[in-house]
């Protein structure tokens, strides 16, 4: 990939489980991690030295309640936030 990107998860909304996609430009150590509408961290996804290429994450919220959560792709200087609606 050329660039960084963090992809809108599909489906959204979603009941459980939904799939994130993100490409990385270089190799770096890579954060995915989901919060709450509160800022509360709920799940990290991903916490590892990643090379370039395009990843998808699978993500299951069955223990999770209905409502907005958001998750954040960090490496190196990018990072880049989204929000998902989770219904149950």
């Amino acid at each position: 990939p050329e660039k960084y990107s963090l992809t809108q998860n599909y489906p959204n909304p979603f009941n459980p489980e939904t799939k994130i996609n993100y490409e990385l430009r270089v190799t770096n150590y890579v954060k995915l991690q989901v919060y709450d509408v509160v800022g509360n961290e709920v799940a990290t996804l991903v916490n590892e030295k990643q090379s370039p290429g395009t990843y998808q994450v699978e993500f299951d919220a069955g223990s999770l309640t209905s409502g907005v959560y958001f998750y954040r792709l960090t490496s190196g200087d990018f990072t880049d936030t989204r929000r998902m609606m989770l219904i149950k």
